[in-house]
């Protein structure tokens, strides 16, 4: 199943850029999306979502299969498992950015979406809706993000411009004593694991995103119910 989203990121195109690609700084705009660990290139995390008093959750993991910071187009790779066994999902997304104007960038996402078990049944149709509003909710996040940055950031500048530094640089003596404290030889890089603390995310409500679609999925399941029901009771008469 092919999906294709676009939003707007208020930022010139190479800011944006960074910023899109700073998957632990992006995480917390994600709707139901929570950031858990970070290894070397790879992320992994969970995604909640609900429809009614229904709920799942798709932990799983994403890394980068290409990069291209200088043309500005990225291909990530993303596996989930549903954790009470109802299914499995697999993308593979392509993200690029295009300029619009000196202040704001147009980022088109390709989605190319695997889906198996109960995690499967709702289509097309509710799963296009969905993911058009969780872009639209992620975009909205972002700015608000992006603008409270800029907020802190220009506070900080001004408390640092009124104060003198206390990081000063060291001098070149200390520089050469820090260097010397580094291992010798030829050791392969280690590979960092990181536990990423953040607060719960809220599961994705998945009806209120896409209610019409989903509705049209369920009415037959709910007009075989009542047919059922019907049949119940005459039996019993």
């Amino acid at each position: 199943m092919e999906l294709v989203n676009e939003f707007t990121v208020n930022r010139p195109i190479d800011e944006a850029w960074a910023v899109l690609t700073d998957i632990e700084r992006i995480a917390p705009c994600l709707p139901g999306a929570q950031l858990q660990e970070i290894e070397g290139e790879h992320y992994r995390g969970v995604v909640k979502v609900k429809v009614g008093p229904i709920s799942a959750a798709l932990k799983g993991e994403a890394h980068f299969v290409e990069r291209d910071d200088a043309n500005h187009r990225a291909v990530l790779k993303g596996d989930g498992r549903d954790t009470k066994g109802n299914g499995n999902a697999s993308a593979l997304i392509t993200a690029s950015l295009e300029q619009v104007d000196s202040t704001s960038a147009k980022c088109v996402v390709h989605t190319d979406l695997n889906m198996t078990g109960k995690v499967a049944q709702f289509g097309r149709g509710a799963l296009g809706d969905i993911s058009s509003k969780l872009m639209q909710q992620f975009a909205k996040n972002l700015d608000e993000m992006l603008a409270k940055d800029s907020s802190t950031n220009g506070d900080s500048k001004a408390t640092e411009a009124s104060e003198p530094s206390a990081n000063a640089e060291p001098a070149p003596a200390a520089k050469a004593e820090l260097k010397a404290e580094k291992p010798a030889g030829d050791q392969p890089p280690v590979t960092e694991k990181r536990i990423i603390n953040g607060p719960a995310a809220e599961p994705i409500d998945a009806f209120s995103l896409g209610g019409s679609a989903i509705l049209k999925r369920l009415l037959p399941l709910l007009g075989g119910l009542v047919i059922l029901l019907i049949a119940l009771k005459r039996r019993k008469k």
